[in-house]
Order: structure tokens, then C-alpha cells, then sequence
């Protein structure tokens, strides 16, 4: 039995039927034990809080704070599992947006766009709503799971809602490239390097690895890099589009690539100290998290 499978299942139809209150009461009890029994995951939690708010927390604020990071991880999931009985109507009503400008003059431009997102708040909910509402050609790169079941299920259920879904992989970079040469949006997490390929940048004052997919892809096609945050705000999810970077060939490849990845950490700093206790990062992501 693929208890793992059944899990998700079991969660996704409950956030689908019971009403939202309901829902997020449920889920709310539920992570707010997760620190109770993940000791090594609170520590972890707390270590990327510090690091995204520039301080050391008190004592009294750990709890409340890593709490509130696994509450929004509830609000994060049980929003995305609804997104497949929801209409395009139902999923524009649940959104806002400012700076959406970017995007609409980056898709103008007619050489795709590459959508840069750190793991914070609801970014699934952005990425159907760029395909339900305007109607965008949007593919997302998604990290490959061990358990086939709920990769299959994950894929499936991310497909439903109206975006493409590319897990990382060999083949990968050329689909990509294709894919932005029509004109497509792709959405890259970018705020955590996965495998390898990664370029070392300054990210909240300590160095790590970020993915150089981004950079890359932009320089070899001429496609927009914008930045993108989707923040919870009351019944919403809000993005937050930022202005588009500056992509221009200075140097070699990969020293255009490695300035370039910099500028997209301090770009993601600037959208995770927004609300630190949104940035749903719970595994390693600096070599010292191993230690």
C-alpha cells in the first residue's frame, strides 16, 4: 500500500469538500503539532527565520514563529488542493495582484518570460491563475519525486489547473529553451538549488548554491526574467510582481550567469523579509545546515 499516495489523497478530498473555515481549523491543529515531534525540523525552521529576519529570535518567539511557518505551509496545501474543482471565475476571485505590467509587456515582447519565485505563500495559485484568467502558455519546473504514485498524482492534479508541469531531469534545459523560443512562461523556484548546477551566491549573508537555470535560460534566448511573490493576504493570494532584471551579456557565460544569479538572492531576500514566516523552505539550504 502507498500510504504516502494515500495521504495526499486523503487530504486533497478533504480540503475539496469540507468549507475553507473548516479546512484550515484542521490543518492549523494538525502543523502546529508538526514542531512537537520534528524537533531537528524546528531547529531548521528557526535557523532560515533568523537568517530572513537579520536577528537572532528570543527564546519566547521560536515557538510562535516556527508555528506560523507550518500554518502557512497548511494554508499553502489545502488552498492548492482546491485549485482543481475551482472555475478560472472562483480562482481570479481569490486573487490580487500589483505590478502585473511586467508580465503583460514581458509577453508583448514575444521572446518569453521566465518567472523567478521563492517557495512563499501561494505560488501554485499564481501559476493557475496566469493560465485560467489571461490565458498564458505557463510551464512549471517542479522538484522529481521518489514515490511514483504521488508524482503521478501531483502531476496530474498541477495539470488540472491549467499549467504544464516539467520535472527537473535530463532534457530538461532544452524543452525549456524551446518553450521560451514560443514565447511560454516559466516558472522557476529559484531560492533553492536542487542537484547540480548550482552557482555560489551571497544569500542572507552566507554563501550556498542557487539554481543557474534562470540566468542561463535568459541569456541564451533573450527572455524577461521577472520576479514574482505570491503572498497570503486575508482570503487572497496577492503577487507581487517586481520590475523585470537586467539581463545583458558582460563577460563570459559563466560569469554573466554567476552576476546574474547574485542579483536574482538579493531580489529574493528583499521578497522573503516581506513576511519571513510565509517562506515555506523546510529543508537544508546552506552548507552549515548540515552541520
Amino acid at each position: 500500500m502507498n500510504t504516502e499516495l494515500a495521504i495526499y489523497k486523503v487530504v486533497a478530498g478533504l480540503a475539496r469538500t469540507l468549507p475553507p473555515p473548516a479546512m484550515a481549523t484542521l490543518c492549523r491543529g494538525v502543523t502546529a503539532a508538526i514542531p512537537l515531534f520534528d524537533a531537528e525540523r524546528k531547529r531548521l525552521v528557526a535557523r532560515h527565520l533568523e537568517r530572513s529576519m537579520g536577528r537572532r529570535l528570543r527564546s519566547d518567539e521560536i515557538g510562535p514563529a516556527v508555528r506560523a511557518v507550518f500554518a502557512s505551509y497548511a494554508r499553502y496545501y489545502t488552498d492548492t488542493a482546491r485549485l482543481p474543482g475551482l472555475t478560472g471565475e472562483d480562482v481570479d476571485r481569490g486573487f490580487s495582484y500589483e505590478g502585473f505590467t511586467s508580465i503583460e509587456d514581458s509577453v508583448a515582447a514575444g521572446k518569453g518570460t521566465v518567472l523567478v519565485l521563492p517557495h512563499l505563500g501561494g505560488w501554485e495559485w499564481a501559476g493557475s491563475w496566469l493560465a485560467r484568467v489571461p490565458g498564458y502558455e505557463v510551464t512549471a519546473v517542479v522538484e522529481p519525486l521518489a514515490n511514483e504514485g504521488v508524482r503521478q498524482f501531483m502531476h496530474e492534479w498541477r495539470e488540472s489547473v491549467g499549467f504544464d508541469v516539467l520535472a527537473l531531469g535530463p532534457g530538461l534545459g532544452g524543452e525549456l529553451l524551446r518553450r521560451l523560443r514560443a514565447n511560454h512562461i516559466v516558472c522557476l523556484m529559484s531560492d533553492r538549488n536542487i542537484g547540480s548546477g548550482g552557482v555560489a551566491v551571497d544569500f542572507f549573508g552566507e554563501q550556498t548554491e542557487l539554481p543557474a537555470g534562470p540566468a542561463t535560460l535568459a541569456l541564451r534566448t533573450g527572455a524577461t526574467i521577472v520576479p514574482l511573490c505570491v503572498y497570503h493576504r486575508g482570503r487572497y493570494n496577492h503577487a507581487v510582481v517586481e520590475p523585470p532584471m537586467v539581463v545583458e551579456r558582460e563577460g563570459s557565460m559563466r560569469a554573466d550567469v554567476t552576476r546574474i544569479t547574485q542579483d536574482i538572492a538579493h531580489l529574493l531576500e528583499m521578497q522573503i523579509r516581506r513576511a519571513p514566516t510565509q517562506w515555506l523552505l523546510l529543508q537544508p539550504n546552506w552548507p552549515s545546515d548540515f552541520t
